[in-house]
Formats: structure tokens, C-alpha cells, sequence
């Protein structure tokens, strides 16, 4: 197998048709948004992601770009399918887009005489494959799955601002097949991908379905979790998370992965997925009530959170939050907690200005119109005696004391993930980090009080 298609060019799709092209396979990448198909034809990202112009650029004697399905199909062997799956308002997985892909292909392979593997890569729900797309490939092709052709559910774990990374090193590869031969050829791509030799694990369609949206909806649990020990934290004398999660993470059936508290989780991928596990388990009559706990609690940490620092934010001083995308390395502003939190901050009357190395624009499109934004960093600290950080990025990590006061006389900073601990010791600076004890005797008293101690 040498040829490959990639239906579909968003930030995972076209990071992948580039990644499969560094890989040494013959690539079609295949969209109905023309611009996608124009920047990948003069050799640019198709999306915007971290190394993947650069990737797009050394590879593109090995990739073409088309809006026909019909081309995409016919010159590839395998052909991954990475569509919009949104979520609906009961949180399922909407297959709209993906039943209009898997028409076109089942009608392109209805022209082909080759046995030719389809993979989706979208994450849906189980039942989606077999009972959602299956029949569609079926019915346009006039073809049986199996016999004629083959069909693969593999969706992929990775982060935005790291795809190319986590798709060429994962810790595995979830590959749900619908038969063998279909197994056998979407591993043999994986094997020759993988720079880590990442295993294979393979199973029935609906057990990776399940699998997909278990693992997004485990490691958010793992994520509250570290959130609550937080706040533990805040209320015993000495307390501090990292010193706690460095310590549950040795135990081997924990790890230290997503153990470190700090903000709620977010993005395009955890909130919903624990959802749509909330959703389908009401349908199958199963209980998910610690999921709709976790997704209560998610929701509420950022309000939470506001009123405990609340007494360090002087209601004449100007804010300037630090991070609006959902984490480091990505201009998604989905689920934002730093959204989040310069709307509430605007709604109680603070002035507040925002900044981003990379989400300014995506920024502006949910953010209260009150909420000032700046690319430039210095500015921010020029104007604001309060800072807020909310994302552990790199050049926020690396700011100095002097950097940071700019002639003030003091500074306020509350720092969610604590990257500037090296700034605690500053007299002319108010540290205030979530997760770690600032009122030992505070504290102490409350727990002479619950123990009754004279």
C-alpha cells in the first residue's frame, strides 16, 4: 500500500495527510472548502497548527489536493475520514457531515474494482459506525463490507499545537475493524508511521467506539480530581498540590499524567466527550451520574475560583489576563477557562485587558466587547497592577521581576498553574498561586476547631 487519502483537511485531517507524506505514502487530501484544497495545492497548512506549513512544504512532491471525492477514492487504497461530528443539545454526536462523505464514497467505490479500506477517524458514538455509516457505504456502492470493500474505526489521541508529534508518537493506536483484512491494512500504515513503534490495539467497531470517548472521559475525572486536591490544599497549613500530585503520581496505577490542578478542563474534545458519555448511557439505561458530577464541578471551578482570590483583585485596578486559549500552543478558544474568566471579571465591573501569543482572533469572537485585547505582552504589564495567568506557555514562564513591574511599585499576580514560583520571594510582588496554603494559621485553626483541640 502506498497511496492514502484524507478526506477532510481541518487541523487533524491536513496534519495527518502531511504526517502520511513524511511517512513516505502517496497522499490525496480531499475537501469541499476550496480554500483548503488551494492552500495545500500551493504547498501551505491547510489549517493552522504547529510545524505543519514547514511539514507541508518538505513533503509536497507527495501530496495533492482536490475537491473531488471521486479522485480521492479511485488513487488511494485507504482512506481516512476526519469530518465535523458536533454535538447536539442532548450532547450526541451529530453524523451529518459524515453521512454526506460516506455518500460520495460510497458512490466512488461503486467505480471501483479494487478492495478499498475506509477509516473513519471522527470520533462518533457506539452503534455510529455499524448502524449510522455503514449502510450508507453499502447502499451508494451496491457493494457488501467485508467482500468488497473494507471499513475501520481509528480515531487518534492527540493535542492541538502537538498533532504532528502525538500522531507520529502515540502510546497506541485504537483500531476498531470490521474484519481482518481491513485490520491488517490500516496496521500496516500505523506500523510504518509510528516513530516509536507505537502497538497496535485491535478489537470490534463499537468496543473502540466506546474506548475513544472512556479514555477522553477518564482522564477529565483525573483532572478534577487534581482540581479538588487543589483546593484541599488552599485550606491545610503547608499544603501544596504539586508536592501532593508529584507524590500520588509514583504509584503506578495513577501516574502522574493530568494529575497537576490548576484551571477547568477545555477545549473542542474533553468537555464534550464526557458528555456525550453522559448521553449514551442514559439511552442504554446505564449510570453516569459521576459523569454529570464531573461536568458540574468542571463547569463551576472558574466562578469558584474568582471568589477565593477575590479579596486580592482591588475593584480600581485594571486586570490583565494572561491566556485565552484553552491551553499552550493553540489559538482555540473553545471551552476557555480564560474566556471564561475575562467575561465574568467584565460582568462584575473590573477593567480587564487580554493576551495571547495565538488566540487573539478566535478571542474576539467570544469574549464580552468590553474585554481590551493586546498582542503584545509588554503593554499588558505596563498597564495592569493585577495579573492572571492562565496557561502555563512558555513566555509567560520566563518573566522577570522587573519584566513584570515596569516602574510599579507593586504587583498582584495569580498564577493558576504556578510557572512563576521563582517571583514568590519578591517583596514588591503579591504571589498568589492556586493550590498551595497562603494562611498557615488560618488553616491551623480549622483544624484545631474540627478536632476540638484546647
Amino acid at each position: 500500500m502506498k497511496n492514502i487519502s484524507v478526506i477532510g483537511l481541518g487541523k487533524l485531517g491536513g496534519t495527518m495527510a502531511a504526517c502520511f507524506a513524511s511517512s513516505g505514502f502517496n497522499v490525496v487530501g480531499m475537501d469541499i472548502n476550496p480554500e483548503s484544497v488551494d492552500a495545500l495545492k500551493n504547498g501551505k497548512a491547510p489549517a493552522q497548527e504547529n510545524g505543519l506549513n514547514q511539514m507541508v512544504s518538505d513533503n509536497i512532491n507527495r501530496i495533492r489536493a482536490t475537491g473531488d471525492i471521486n479522485d480521492a477514492i479511485l488513487n488511494s487504497d485507504i482512506s481516512f475520514v476526519i469530518v465535523p461530528t458536533p454535538s447536539d443539545d442532548e450532547g450526541k454526536f451529530s453524523l451529518e457531515y459524515a453521512k454526506n462523505a460516506f455518500k460520495g464514497i460510497g458512490l466512488a467505490l461503486k467505480k471501483k474494482s479494487d478492495y478499498h479500506v475506509v477509516v473513519m477517524t471522527s470520533t462518533v458514538l457506539p452503534g455510529s459506525m455499524r448502524y449510522g455509516l455503514l449502510p450508507i457505504l453499502e447502499q451508494y456502492s451496491e457493494k457488501r463490507c467485508g467482500k468488497d470493500f473494507g471499513l475501520c474505526y481509528n480515531p487518534e489521541f492527540i493535542a492541538l499545537g502537538s498533532i504532528i508529534h502525538d500522531f507520529l508518537n502515540p502510546d497506541f493506536y485504537l483500531l476498531g475493524q470490521y474484519d481482518e483484512k481491513s485490520g491488517d491494512m490500516l496496521e500496516e500504515v500505523h506500523n510504518q508511521v509510528s516513530k516509536n513503534n507505537a502497538p497496535v490495539k485491535r478489537m470490534a467497531i463499537e468496543n473502540a467506539e466506546l474506548a475513544k470517548i472512556a479514555l477522553n472521559s477518564f482522564v477529565t475525572l483525573k483532572i478534577s480530581f487534581a482540581n479538588m486536591m487543589a483546593e484541599f490544599c488552599e485550606k491545610i497549613p503547608g499544603g501544596n498540590v504539586d508536592i501532593i500530585s508529584d507524590a500520588l503520581g509514583m504509584d503506578k496505577r495513577i501516574g502522574r499524567s493530568y494529575l497537576t490542578g490548576g484551571f477547568s478542563f477545555g477545549g473542542p474534545c474533553f468537555p464534550r466527550d464526557n458528555v456525550a458519555l453522559s448521553y449514551i448511557a442514559k439511552e442504554l439505561n446505564v449510570d453516569s451520574s459521576i459523569l454529570v458530577a464531573n461536568d458540574k464541578y468542571n463547569r463551576s471551578l472558574p466562578l469558584r475560583q474568582i471568589l477565593n482570590f477575590k479579596e486580592y483583585l482591588p475593584f480600581d485596578s485594571t486586570i490583565g489576563v494572561l491566556g485565552l486559549a484553552y491551553k499552550p500552543l493553540t489559538h482555540v478558544t473553545e471551552e476557555s477557562s480564560g474566556v471564561d474568566l475575562c467575561n465574568t471579571l467584565i460582568e462584575d465591573g473590573y477593567k480587564v485587558i487580554g493576551h495571547d501569543n495565538l488566540a487573539i482572533d478566535d478571542a474576539k469572537k467570544v469574549l464580552n466587547p468590553k474585554v481590551r485585547l493586546s498582542n503584545s505582552l509588554t503593554e499588558v504589564l505596563q498597564e495592569c497592577d493585577v495579573l492572571i495567568v492562565t496557561i502555563a506557555d512558555d513566555e509567560y514562564k520566563r518573566m522577570s521581576a522587573e519584566q513584570i513591574l515596569m516602574g510599579k511599585e507593586k504587583v498582584v499576580i495569580i498564577d493558576i498553574w504556578r510557572v512563576l514560583s521563582h517571583l514568590e520571594s519578591d517583596s514588591r510582588i503579591k504571589y498568589i498561586p492556586i493550590g498551595v496554603n497562603l494562611n498557615n494559621d488560618l488553616n491551623s485553626q480549622h483544624l484545631i476547631d474540627i478536632y476540638n483541640i484546647p
